[in-house]
């Protein structure tokens, strides 16, 4: 519990406005986007400067008070639970955009900057950043940093890492730090900037973020493809890739969630395809007529039953509104949900996908996916209720299978979702034990009071 003088010293530095202490406000921020984790914080605070984070900080690390950072709380790891209570740092009132430089090809922003409307901003200018998670409409930049978000996109132009190029971060103690820069090319010195995306809070606040841009692409062109087999369908994604087109864009779903989104928003998909797959080229209007056609006659080839081609740009944003409405399709179908998200290499997907349905007949559970297919992502799901424990740690089992099969395959644990409180404890098989030593050699040297985000991505000693 947090003393009361600490909440007065943290209403000097943002205002009265800015802490929340009434336990309906706590408890908006006691939870995230999984059904499985909840705890609340003692004391909420939305700063709006860099100066107020450093001195929220300071205060939190001479008092080894916890800070768990949140943007909107879209993240489906347990990332931004603070499971030991303490301070919520909330950054969403820092949302300005503060500079798009169209002759640079560069952005800066604010950490509480919602990812769609920063394309909006950039759309204005001819311009595209191309890292998408199907949370672009609520989530914030700061939180996609943090997460080293991907999404749909990711196939062909990466995942966040890639368009970093600068963060300003602030330290456990307060000290405000800037790694990187505005320039493309950058050798000096580590990594830096690579060591905080993905970091998930644990090892400083990001307070700036400068990101590279592209053009927007002059054409695109997108594809609906109908498979009866799953697999095939996860194959088809190999063939095009191998074939040397790689797609700007590619997910798919299962039969679970098309019949599910036809109940709550009708769309017209086919109720009787297993698998249904959606693929984007974009480009040059000239390569993206040549690559669609090769695209659509490999789909046929690997078994697709039907190939449709959006219209216009109307009927293509249809397609992947219903690729966005999966997950919702998925988390209003049990009260617990076990939702994860674990990467396979490429040529792998099928037999992954294969894996997954012995799992399914081995255990009894009914295991749902939808993922990105080019890259190898998947996000398998399990329907259970936490309410029900002996159901509840057979699904758990249920999903430690299903890490250890990608983890078999060469794949990892999360492809873009983090580790958080979710698949901690799966993280020592998944790690060399002196990598995971060094990432906790590097969080007790930026972080010796362990304030910031504790008790994320590994398990404590003891636990």
């Amino acid at each position: 519990m947090i003393k009361p003088e600490i909440v007065s010293q943290l209403q000097k530095i943002t205002g009265k406005e800015g802490v929340l202490t009434a336990k309906e406000d706590l408890n908006a921020y006691s939870y995230d986007g999984t059904t499985t984790w909840t705890h609340m914080p003692d004391v909420v605070v939305l700063p709006t400067t860099t100066e107020q984070i450093s001195r929220v900080l300071k205060l939190a690390n001479e008092n080894k008070v916890p800070v768990t950072t949140r943007g909107a709380g879209t993240n489906v790891s347990g990332g931004s639970i603070p499971i030991k209570g303490g301070i919520v740092l909330c950054t969403v009132k820092m949302n300005k955009i503060l500079d798009i430089n169209k002759t640079n090809l560069t952005a800066t922003v604010e950490p509480g900057v919602v990812l769609q409307n920063f394309n909006t901003a950039l759309a204005k200018e001819g311009l595209f950043y191309p890292p998408d998670p199907q949370s672009f409409l609520g989530c914030t930049m700061g939180g996609t940093v943090a997460e080293n978000a991907g999404g749909p996109y990711c196939v062909k132009y990466g995942v966040t890492k890639q368009y970093l190029l600068g963060l300003e971060v602030v330290l456990a103690n307060g000290y405000v730090m800037k790694v990187g820069g505005v320039t493309v090319k950058n050798r000096t010195g580590y990594e830096l900037v690579m060591l905080f995306t993905g970091s998930e809070g644990t090892l400083a606040v990001i307070t700036k973020i400068t990101v590279r841009l592209l053009p927007m692409p002059a054409a695109s062109k997108t594809m609906m493809a109908v498979f009866d087999d799953m697999i095939a369908g996860g194959q088809a994604v190999s063939n095009i890739i191998g074939s040397g087109v790689v797609p700007a864009k590619s997910a798919f779903v299962d039969n679970f969630v098309i019949r599910r989104i036809e109940q709550m928003t009708p769309m017209g998909l086919p109720l009787d395809a297993n698998a249904l797959m959606l693929l984007m080229d974009d480009g040059n209007p000239a390569a993206v007529e040549t690559d669609t056609q090769q695209i659509v006659d490999i789909l046929k080839k690997s078994g697709a039953k039907e190939v449709k081609i959006a219209k216009d740009a109307d009927e293509a944003a249809a397609y992947w509104k219903m690729r966005s409405a999966g997950f919702a399709a998925v988390f209003g179908a049990a009260h617990t949900v076990l939702a994860e998200d674990v990467a396979v290499p490429r040529d792998k997907l099928a037999e992954f996908i294969k894996k997954l349905g012995e799992i399914s007949e081995r255990t009894g559970f009914f295991i749902q996916y939808l993922g990105h297919a080019g890259d190898g992502n998947l996000h398998p799901s399990i329907f259970t209720d936490i309410r029900k424990e002996d159901e509840f740690a057979r699904a758990q089992a249920a999903m430690g299978e299903i890490f250890r099969a990608a983890l078999s395959l060469g794949g990892v644990l999360s492809g873009e979702h983090g580790i958080g409180l979710e698949k901690q404890r799966f993280l020592k098989e998944a790690m060399d034990p002196v990598a995971l030593d060094l990432m906790k050699k590097i969080k007790g040297i930026l972080d010796p009071n362990n304030i910031l985000n504790p008790g994320k991505i590994w398990e404590e000693e003891g636990a």
